[in-house]
């Protein structure tokens, strides 16, 4: 009798955690599309944009902020070295 408890008891659960997930899913994919369909036409919408893309008037900044260049691994070690060395807690 106990066993025939403890599967009804898992039944039920399993059967609410599935519908769960799939109102989940419905949920995430509705939003999804709609804020697909929202910022199709605009790129970025300022008023959420990261606090870094401001600049220090409060204006945004529609451009990119960092410029990557390829260099090699002795280079960039030895500017983190002197990166860690000048910090106030690095070794002299």
């Amino acid at each position: 009798m106990v066993q025939i408890i403890y599967i009804l008891a898992f039944t039920v659960l399993s059967i609410f955690a599935i519908s769960n997930l799939i109102r989940s899913m419905i949920a995430l994919s509705q939003n999804e599309s709609r804020s697909y369909q929202d910022n199709r036409n605009r790129r970025v919408s300022p008023q959420y944009a990261h606090p870094e893309l401001w600049d220090k008037d409060g204006k945004y900044i529609d451009e990119p902020l960092m410029v990557i260049k390829s260099i090699n691994v002795d280079d960039a070690r030895s500017r983190l070295d002197a990166l860690y060395n000048s910090s106030p807690s690095g070794e002299k």
